[in-house]
This record gives C-alpha cells, sequence and structure tokens, in this order.
C-alpha cells in the first residue's frame, strides 16, 4: 500500500488520533522516534553520510501491570522509562555512527583491554556516568537553590509565617529556572550540540508534519514548527514550576536546606505525575489556556532547536516512518535492503582496494629485484 493510501485511510479516521502517537529524542547525528508499538533509530553514519536504522518493539512493565497505567501513575511510569530507554538510545545510536576503530590501529593495550574486560569496562563506566549525572542533576536543581534561597530569605528578607513560605518557594523555583537556562545556553555553545538541536529541531517538525496528515517529505517537514508542547524541554519547564507550588503546600514549615531537598526528592513522583498529565493534555488540545500555560515551555525551546538543513530532516523523517509500520508499509525492510546494499558496495570497494595495494607491492619487489 502506498504511503498516499495510508495517509488518506488514516485521515478519515480523524487526525486527532495522531496526536500523542509519537514522540522522539534527537541523538548525535540522529533522531529516535517512539511509537505506541515500535521504536526506531535513524542515524547518519559518519564514515560514508548514509542513513541507517535500527528498529525494536516498545515494552513496557505497565502493559503487564494495568494499574500502572493509571493518571498520575503513569507519569512516574513514563518518566523512569523514558529516562532508561534515553540512555539506551544514545549508546546504540552512538554505535551506529560508524567510529569503530580498525584492529589494526588499536595499541596492544586497547586489544587487551577489548578481549578481556571490554564489555565489563564499558558497563562499569556506564553505571558510574548515569549515577554522577543524577547527582550532578540533583545538586544543580534541588540542592543549590534550597540552598541560595535559604540564603536570601534568612538573611535579606524580614519575612515570617505564611508570605516567608511563598516567598522561599517562589525565589527557589526563579532559581531553579535561571540554573536551568543557563545549562542549556552554555551546552548550545558547544558545536556538536548545535547540531543535536538540529536534529531536535527535525523531530519536532517531522512530528508535526506527521500529525497535519501531510506527505512525509523534506518540503512539508520545513514548513512545520520547530516548537512542540509535548516536548521533554516543556516537561522540565512544567516541572519546575509546579514545584513551587507543591513546595508552599507540602514544605512551608521546612527551613532546613538538607530536609527540604530531601523531602523534595520525595515529593518528585508527585511533580512528575502532575507534569506528564499537562504536557499530556497540551499535546493533544489547543485552547487559549493551553497555550499560555505551554508558552514558557515553547520559549524555552528556542534554546533546545535549531532549524534543521535538509539532510538533517531526512534523517528525521525515515526514523518517523520506520517507527509507524502500520502508516508506512514495508519502508523499515526497504531501509534494511539498501542498508545491505551499500555494506555489499563497500566491502566490495575495500577487497578491490586491497588487491590494488597488493599488485602495488608485487610490484615493487619486481622492481628491487631486477635491480639487484
Amino acid at each position: 500500500m502506498s504511503e498516499n493510501k495510508n495517509l488518506q485511510q488514516n485521515s478519515s479516521c480523524g487526525l486527532s488520533a495522531r496526536r500523542g502517537a509519537v514522540g522522539g529524542q534527537a541523538l548525535i547525528e540522529g533522531v529516535m522516534m517512539r511509537g505506541k508499538q515500535h521504536t526506531a533509530i535513524a542515524v547518519r553514519r559518519l564514515d560514508n553520510k548514509k542513513i541507517v536504522v535500527s528498529r525494536k518493539h516498545n515494552k513496557s512493565i505497565s502493559d503487564k501491570y494495568k494499574f500502572l497505567k493509571w493518571p498520575m501513575i503513569r507519569g512516574v511510569v513514563n518518566f523512569v522509562e523514558s529516562m532508561i530507554m534515553s540512555f539506551s538510545t544514545i549508546t546504540e545510536g552512538t554505535d551506529m555512527l560508524g567510529l569503530d576503530v580498525a584492529e589494526e590501529e588499536q595499541s596492544k593495550f586497547d586489544k587487551w583491554i577489548d578481549e578481556h574486560c571490554g564489555k565489563w569496562l564499558v558497563s562499569v563506566v556506564s553505571v558510574i556516568s548515569v549515577i554522577l549525572g543524577v547527582l550532578l542533576s540533583m545538586g544543580l536543581f534541588i540542592f543549590l537553590p534550597t540552598f541560595i534561597g535559604g540564603l536570601v530569605v534568612d538573611n535579606l528578607l524580614s519575612l515570617e509565617g505564611a508570605s516567608e513560605a511563598i516567598w522561599r518557594n517562589i525565589i527557589e523555583g526563579v532559581l531553579k529556572v535561571i540554573i536551568f537556562v543557563a545549562y542549556i545556553w552554555l551546552t548550545g555553545l558547544i558545536p556538536d550540540m548545535k547540531r543535536v538541536y538540529m536534529y531536535h529541531g527535525a523531530e519536532h517538525k517531522s512530528i508535526f508534519c506527521y500529525e497535519a496528515g501531510l506527505e512525509l517529505n523534506v518540503e512539508n517537514v520545513k514548513k512545520q514548527s520547530r516548537f512542540h508542547p509535548r516536548c521533554g524541554t516543556s516537561f522540565m519547564f512544567a516541572m519546575i514550576i509546579l514545584s513551587i507550588a507543591i513546595g508552599i503546600v507540602f514544605l512551608w514549615a521546612i527551613e532546613t536546606v538538607w530536609l527540604r531537598s530531601l523531602l523534595k526528592i520525595a515529593l518528585l513522583p508527585i511533580t512528575v505525575g502532575i507534569g506528564y498529565e499537562f504536557i499530556r493534555y497540551a499535546g493533544r488540545h489547543d485552547n487559549v489556556i493551553i497555550r499560555i500555560l505551554a508558552k514558557p515551555g515553547l520559549w524555552m525551546q528556542n534554546l533546545t532547536t535549531r532549524e534543521p538543513s535538509d539532510d538533517i530532516i531526512e534523517v528525521g523523517i525515515t526514523a518517523l516512518k520506520c517507527a509507524l509500520p502500520d502508516d508506512f508499509v514495508g519502508f523499515y525492510e526497504e531501509c534494511l535492503a539498501k542498508m545491505e546494499e551499500d555494506k555489499k558496495e563497500t566491502e566490495s570497494v575495500d577487497t578491490t582496494d586491497g588487491n590494488a595495494v597488493e599488485d602495488n607491492d608485487n610490484s615493487s619487489a619486481e622492481e628491487v629485484n631486477l635491480d639487484a
């Protein structure tokens, strides 16, 4: 079935069903797209500039335990699973870039590491990286704002009772926003991250094009907005704003920095649950109230997205089509076939080059013998 026929059939069922049907993540030179049943990764290799893909079925613990799909609970489950998937996706996407080092270029020590403890060492380093990342996030967005907020309220403001509790949480929230914006802005100065943000823009544009029921091609995708209300940036910003209200309700009598920090961590499931429901609702509805509430998160996407080039858009389109096999029947299989052809072509070229080098070496040897 052709793509146009699929689009017509889906359009007849209503475009509203497409909202929230797919989400994604930007990678280094690639995009991950997650549909209801499949998750697909498309990456443009660094060596031959060809697009390679991979796909797997989605598995969620909520499929086994239905109560985990209840409102509020599903947000926490989704957040945890998304964090785990994000890490594995980044790792898989990096492996697909074509950065493998040839064995002959490795030192003896590198080869020994690969043979004896390569996988084990990578696993240990990965776990340590995750732990350090979590600790850094907690330090930046929980402990630091709480500590500075306490100094401001206790030493610069003469407040008591409810007004002190309210202003303490407002100041902490403002500090979180400042740290968050500064962090995103600083990462945007890194050249590689600029390209990641371009892929982030391609992800949003491709999803918008799909949700609009348009044919997925470069020209149609380019016309779409790169600011999506269901973006993870908007989710993080919504959590920061919600943390102010939740802090006022639950932490109004707590002033000790370490205790406030621990309680904020304990209250994260509530914050994540409410934030998820808001982003979910905002992604499926369009009215004045939602547009006003979603505006700060969309503003933040000015920092986390960039306008993508045509070749980057192609990667986003490829990932989206691979993630939705019911809409784009046979597309993933076509990509695999193309990858196999490219692989054979590369191997053929390498073999030819190798033979040419060998012939040149023999010629040189014959010339030496003649001269001798």
